[in-house]
């Protein structure tokens, strides 16, 4: 299979409408390799539980063929090396393949060799599986932070496009809060851009807005409202991620996990999908080196 450009024709005239162009993302992992279960879940026990990422991929594909959506999809190597056709079936659709590592291990649990490596491992094995150039990068949670300023130097020595990868928010998992809000290159003299995850500004408190947790979690009029507001104050698209395994109300559950990891993790299962097709069907999305593209060209 011939390697294909990871950028779709029509990214040239992408948010040239009225409405501004949001970027929609998945994070492709199953239920057990998720940050909360890290300390109870062993790696090594992996392979003997129970896969849903599969079939988790494909009802998030059939929502994004009902709701018209073009999205990217940030893959662990893990996955892909287990289900290559997955990926294949992704590029057919029109979708975006993008690396999220090779098996979620947080970026500032890695040396910097570690790290060049995992993204070596990785990238090749989701450009085998696709067929696809991979130029974008998703750290495990948001790991890349004030713990790791030599990250965004490897992802440009290895010729990323972009990254997004930060999260500039307090949070007790994560959290990079000093850093931009919006599009920033973060290597002097490289191309490579750094698209933080969305927030939103509330006096001087800045509030997570991008999806995940914050969405599945909270009535879907406080994200309305907030991405409302960070579009009328800051006038730039939205960076939306969630993952396969949060429209999977049926999934294993893990009883030795903490107890705020089962609360986070469980609530609302049910009703994601409903949620994750209102937000589809009320925004324009595109994928994330569409954005990518857009804000290379403001920030240039």
């Amino acid at each position: 299979m011939s390697m294909q450009d990871a950028r779709p024709e029509s990214f040239k005239s992408a948010g040239k409408a009225d409405a501004l162009l949001n970027a929609m993302s998945v994070d492709i992992e199953d239920w057990f390799q998720v940050g909360a279960f890290e300390t109870v879940i062993d790696r090594a026990d992996w392979d003997q539980l129970e896969l849903r990422v599969e079939r988790n991929t494909h009802a998030v594909l059939a929502l994004f063929d009902e709701a018209k959506i073009k999205a990217t999809f940030f893959t662990l190597g893990w996955v892909a090396e287990r289900y290559p056709a997955l990926m294949q079936q992704i590029v057919a659709a029109g979708h975006e393949v993008a690396s999220h590592g090779y098996d979620h291990s947080r970026v500032f649990t890695m040396s910097p060799d570690q790290f060049r490596i995992d993204l070596e491992r990785s990238r090749k094995i989701l450009e085998d599986a696709s067929g696809q150039k991979v130029i974008g990068y998703r750290a495990p949670s948001f790991s890349i932070d004030q713990r790791t300023p030599w990250a965004h130097e490897i992802l440009a020595e290895q010729g990323y496009t972009y990254s997004s990868s930060v999260a500039p928010i307090h949070h007790d998992h994560y959290g990079w809060a000093g850093s931009p809000r919006f599009a920033w290159k973060p290597v002097d003299g490289a191309d490579l851009i750094e698209l933080p995850v969305t927030t939103v500004k509330m006096g001087s408190r800045t509030f997570a807005a991008g999806g995940g947790g914050f969405f599945r979690l909270l009535p879907y009029e406080i994200y309305k409202r907030s991405i409302g507001k960070m579009h009328r104050d800051d006038g730039r698209g939205a960076i939306f991620y969630f993952h396969p395994w949060e429209i999977d109300p049926d999934q294993p559950r893990v009883k030795n996990a903490p107890v705020r990891s089962k609360i986070r993790h469980y609530t609302k299962l049910k009703a994601m999908r409903a949620k994750l097709l209102r937000v589809g069907q009320q925004y324009k999305w595109g994928r994330v080196d569409e954005l990518a593209a857009l804000e290379a060209e403001l920030i240039r």
